[in-house]
């Protein structure tokens, strides 16, 4: 059960660490004003001032992405069961 946990953890790392190097930044919508109060425009995105924004740090990436490996390779030699 460690080795599949640590392995899905790793691809979960990688994977993240993938997204980080392709986007520069995630744009977050609250859900805090009712759909009814929200004007409506092409694909009913809320008003900017109900947005938050993430922008990934430089250093980021390549952190998950490494650690995202050595926790695979770890994953791997574990004993099976």
């Amino acid at each position: 059960m460690w080795r599949a946990f640590f392995l899905a953890a790793g691809i979960f790392s990688v994977v993240i660490g993938g997204q980080c190097l392709v986007v520069d930044r995630y744009v977050m919508a609250s859900q805090a004003a009712p759909l009814e109060a929200t004007p409506a425009s092409l694909f009913n995105a809320p008003p900017p001032a109900m947005q938050r924004e993430i922008k990934p740090a430089e250093w980021a990436p390549w952190t998950f992405l490494s650690v995202g490996a050595v926790v695979i390779l770890y994953s791997l030699t574990l004993n099976k069961p």
